[in-house]
């Protein structure tokens, strides 16, 4: 069922799933970008979705409580050895990067930063993908540095499918535009489109 017919309190259909897994990347204006993404999704939504956004070292974590006053599905924040359940909506921890198992489980790590940041999107999409393989979709969204260009590109490797939102009328777009570069990218799409495109694959 495509987004533009989906109302607030429609579920999403049992049926052929083919995708398991959506991983989210983003960093500078990652918040009002989520929003409109998370907000498309229906309740009953049959994947898992799972997000880095660059957060400050320290301090609470704000981007669980922020989402849940838009999304319609459950968001929390990871934690170590959680299943990854679908219709469930879940953040990478400030200053952890955040990996997910082959058995859907979270695993945290405080390993070197990755283009000067932990969490990573690098490090949460190159793992997925080995996890999720074809049944993973991989979106970045806006963002002021190159981290999340090679993950998705594993995951494109791995057969997984992989959206960028379009950098005209990105916050910031430097890193759409690093994926874009990778030529592992198969849509670019504005951002009140993304999460149709995501609804039309499952």
């Amino acid at each position: 069922m495509r987004a533009s017919i989906l109302h607030k309190n429609e579920r999403c259909q049992p049926g052929s799933q083919n995708i398991e897994a959506v991983v989210i990347g983003c960093s500078a204006g990652g918040l009002d970008a989520l929003r409109v993404v998370l907000g498309g999704l229906p309740i009953g939504f049959p994947a898992t979705v799972i997000i880095v956004a660059h957060t400050a070292p320290g301090g609470d974590n704000l981007l669980p409580s922020l989402l849940a006053k838009t999304c319609r599905l459950p968001v929390s924040e990871a934690q170590e050895r959680e299943s990854a359940l679908s219709g469930q909506v879940y953040v990478a921890p400030p200053d952890y990067h955040l990996l997910i198992e082959t058995n859907r489980t979270f695993a945290l790590s405080v390993d070197e930063r990755v283009c000067f940041v932990r969490p990573s999107i690098d490090v949460l999409f190159q793992s997925a993908a080995d996890a999720y393989g074809e049944r993973l979709f991989g979106l970045i969204l806006t963002g002021a540095n190159c981290d999340g260009a090679q993950g998705l590109k594993s995951i494109k490797e791995a057969g997984g499918v992989t959206l960028v939102q379009d950098p005209v009328g990105a916050y910031a777009d430097t890193m759409p535009k690093a994926a874009i570069a990778t030529g592992a990218v198969d849509k670019v799409l504005q951002l009140n489109d993304l999460a149709g495109e995501i609804l039309s694959r499952i």
